[in-house]
């Protein structure tokens, strides 16, 4: 049943069936996990602002008294945007987003519907039956997550959202985003790539094709997900040493689609959090964030930031081109190891649905291992 469809006793329903967390590859999407939606300094108060994500719309925005807030993007009445409103308050006093088409209120702190100015006494209708999807919504560390449940009727939250340790430096010294035509899970395989980078990012400044070592790292399971542990950036990585010293970083990913790097310089640090965020089936945005106090952050701002939009651009044009073979649907061969981080990602989806299906514990299906491959 729709948003907000009054059943014959004028009772509401939040939507029908719930979403299935998809666990096939490059299909569906994982749901009861906390996605990145924007930065906080992004959300005005009073503003609003509509989002897509897993292919739902999403209305996120600020009240005047500076709560985050998400709402499902159409009114139940005539399906207009929520987000082309405006937030009032209601006669309780409480913030509401007013329906641009007919005035109707919904709260922002659970999405019930407080006024319907159409109504005259004695109609009946008692509105605060009525009600649009509110969905759960946290800041932390500057950054926004909204909540995707499988049950729309649920106040249960599976997981807390994710922390990344050690952000330093105030502010973001970089913030670029880039939408990819593909579904997440080609977006992730891409990201977690090792073997790409000499032949689609063959700049001076970063590695040649001709040039390439075999590489052994060692790999340890991490919460939802498993981490690259801490070693120094191999040799043919030029990019590192601009950083001067004798730089040590840690590579880690987890679920649904964070990648969290950490390098270290003597007592400076570089960090960088790269966030997948499905909007639909067939599109992904990839927002890179960076914090850092070292100093090329202040004196090579400019070169770094273009380096990063030539590399977004790079995997972007790859993903265009690797669009022309996926939509024949073909078999895929992942090879061991420099495939075996994308195979980990397939099992740790499995395990996650799995896990949200039969409500067993969480099991983390990688092991500690040690990967070779060359690049």
């Amino acid at each position: 049943m729709p948003d907000g469809e009054i059943k014959p006793q004028n009772v509401e329903s939040l939507p029908g069936a719930a979403p299935k967390s998809a666990a096939a590859f490059g299909r569906g999407f994982l749901y009861d996990l906390w996605y990145f939606a924007a930065l906080s300094s992004e959300l005005k108060p009073g503003k609003l602002k509509r989002y897509e994500m897993l292919g739902e719309p999403v209305l996120i925005g600020r009240t005047q008294g500076g709560v985050a807030y998400a709402l499902r993007d159409i009114c139940p009445h005539r399906a207009a945007p929520l987000s082309a409103g405006t937030l009032v308050k209601d006669d309780q006093g409480q913030e509401a987003v007013q329906c641009v088409y007919h005035g109707w209120l919904f709260r922002t702190a659970d999405g019930v519907c407080s006024s319907i100015p159409s109504l005259v006494e004695g109609q009946g209708l008692n509105s605060e039956r009525i009600r649009v999807r509110a969905y759960p919504i946290r800041e932390s560390q500057g950054l926004v997550f909204v909540y995707m449940s499988s049950d729309p009727r649920s106040a249960e939250i599976a997981a807390e959202p994710p922390t990344f340790a050690g952000v330093v430096g105030g502010g973001p010294k970089l913030v670029e985003r880039m939408d990819f035509d593909s579904h997440v899970d080609q977006a992730v395989v891409g990201l977690m790539d090792p073997t790409h980078g000499p032949f689609v990012h063959q700049q001076w400044w970063w590695r040649s094709s001709k040039k390439q070592l075999v590489k052994a790292k060692a790999f340890e399971p991490r919460e939802l997900g498993f981490a690259m542990i801490s070693h120094a950036p191999s040799k043919n990585s030029r990019a590192y040493r601009i950083l001067g010293g004798a730089p040590q970083t840690e590579i880690s990913f987890r679920l649904p689609g964070y990648r969290w790097e950490h390098i270290q310089v003597g007592d400076r640090q570089v960090l960088a959090l790269t966030c997948l965020t499905p909007v639909t089936e067939t599109k992904t945005r990839i927002t890179q964030i960076i914090w850092s106090d070292h100093w090329a952050f202040g004196v090579l701002k400019p070169l770094i930031r273009a380096g990063t939009r030539i590399f977004l651009k790079q995997d972007g044009d790859m993903v265009n081109l690797q669009n022309e073979g996926l939509r024949y649907d073909p078999p895929l061969i992942w090879i061991d190891d420099a495939d075996k981080q994308a195979k980990w990602y397939q099992q740790l989806k499995k395990a996650w649905a799995a896990h949200r299906a039969a409500g067993a514990p969480f099991v983390n299906p990688v092991a500690a291992t040690i990967l070779r491959w060359r690049s």
